[in-house]
């Protein structure tokens, strides 16, 4: 084999989740072109990176005829789809790609040659009823912040190592890995006038695009923040796409000063990333750039509420530079956008867990 397609996933989050199999691919095929079909909003995020040789791209409004027929152009032998959609198959059987491997699911599997079954021990994200989660707060009221060890067994890394072992690498678990370069950390620190800001520098991630049911709350980052002010004397930067300007603009008024640099929604991916680089820690809600900064092997105190650090967390989470705090109210995960009650899982992590958890991981 000369050439290999992988179909990549659609997310941000998910997509720094593929990079353990997509250094496996580049293991067991050191010689083979490598090419990553993705999402034209994410291809900034697969610059410099060691096992991608080439990215195609596609935008939101193109159909998957033209999709197929810019892959009939690459000439590859194989296809490894990494998204579960009747889509991702169908672009490669309309490619005619010879070879199209990936998992086995209703509608789509007539578009592959080789479906691969789940792993024995995958876990599906299922979202809760309200009726769920009223019984199981009725039965135990209280919540908190559960502590690790947690258990990642079910981590979506492993369902995409699980399909590159199809084509013979190996599924034992890898950092999730980015690369920037110190040009473009360079350029970031000038571009945003982090020159005359003194190190240490902290990062706050305070949104979610998800949804609500993600995000912390706002003034318990702020008080959080001013408290590690207090006790370190450092410089935040507040990261934010275009719809957390609002709650970056409040922590920014909140916390005041020259050593609060406020780049929420004004940043494109590659500057995201750089920055990263210039933190010591990274303070975040369970969202894409939370993957990022851990791939970008920076340190990260990560707040789960809604979601599953087992699942969905950064991987592996036995990583000594990845604090977790979650929560260990009895709804929790529900996977929900919104939460329908009161928000239990989030109120009932406290400021000083999420203080002590970002001393410990500086």
């Amino acid at each position: 084999m000369k050439r290999l397609l992988v179909r990549g996933t659609n997310w941000l989050g998910d997509a720094v989740m593929t990079t353990p199999a997509l250094m496996r691919l580049r293991e067991r095929f050191p010689d083979v072109c490598i090419a990553l079909l993705t999402p034209e909003k994410l291809e900034q995020l697969w610059l410099h990176h060691p096992a991608v040789d080439e990215v195609i791209t596609f935008s939101p409004g193109q159909g998957v005829f033209s999709v197929a027929g810019k892959l009939r152009e690459g000439k590859f032998e194989a296809a490894l789809v990494l998204p579960n959609s009747p889509r991702s198959a169908l672009e490669a059987f309309l490619a005619r790609i010879s070879s199209r491997i990936g998992y086995a699911q209703p509608w789509r599997n007539f578009f592959l040659t080789q479906t691969v079954a789940p792993r024995p021990d995958a876990v599906k994200m299922r979202k809760r009823t309200v009726s769920e989660i009223k019984t199981l707060i009725g039965s135990n009221p209280k919540a908190g912040t559960r502590t690790p060890p947690f258990s990642q067994s079910g981590n979506q890394a492993r369902d995409y190592l699980h399909l590159a072992a199809a084509l013979g690498a190996s599924a034992e678990p890898l950092l999730a890995t980015l690369a920037v370069s110190p040009e473009e950390v360079a350029a970031a620190r000038q571009k945003f006038g982090l020159t005359r800001v003194s190190d240490p520098i902290l990062g706050l991630n305070p949104g979610a695009e998800y949804g609500p049911a993600k995000r912390w709350p706002v003034e318990r980052y702020i008080a959080v923040a001013k408290e590690i002010q207090r006790r370190r004397n450092c410089a935040w930067i507040l990261f934010g796409g275009n719809n957390d300007v609002e709650q970056t603009n409040q922590i920014q008024s909140a916390l005041g000063g020259p050593e609060v640099v406020n780049v929420g929604g004004k940043t494109s991916l590659r500057e995201l990333m750089s920055l990263m680089k210039l933190c010591r820690l990274f303070l975040t809600n369970d969202t894409g750039p939370m993957h990022v900064a851990a791939a970008l092997s920076v340190p990260v105190v990560a707040i789960f509420g809604s979601t599953s650090p087992d699942l969905t967390g950064p991987f592996p989470a036995n990583d000594s530079r990845l604090q977790i705090v979650a929560s260990s109210a009895p709804c929790s995960p529900c996977f929900l956008r919104e939460c329908p009650i009161d928000f239990r899982c989030m109120n009932g992590i406290g400021i000083e867990a999420v203080v002590e958890s970002v001393l410990r991981c500086q």
